[in-house]
């Protein structure tokens, strides 16, 4: 994602209704996001569904390893050993 540009990425609410398909195009082809004002405060932040998808991704993903750490901190550990077995039997559970 780029750097905001507060020239031309911050606009008010009234800007962005008059051209939302404007700004629709902008943030797909420039892979910029939008910030949205309204009463001269930030109301939301427009980005494309690309930038939506690693967004989610990468808190997915940091998620699952704060699970990860959390659960070694906590003694839940699996040897390689239970790890196969409980993967087989999800396995033959799912047939």
């Amino acid at each position: 994602m780029k750097n905001i540009s507060i020239s031309n990425d911050i606009i008010p609410v009234g800007q962005f209704k008059a051209n939302l398909a404007k700004y629709l195009k902008e943030i797909q082809v420039n892979k910029n996001s939008l910030i949205v004002t309204q009463n001269g405060k930030p109301a939301g932040v427009l980005i494309s569904p690309k930038e939506f998808d690693k967004l989610r991704e990468t808190k997915l993903f940091i998620d699952s390893i704060s699970r990860g750490l959390s659960d070694s901190e906590q003694g839940n550990l699996l040897t390689t050993t239970q790890l196969k077995n409980q993967l087989k039997k999800r396995r033959t559970a799912k047939t």
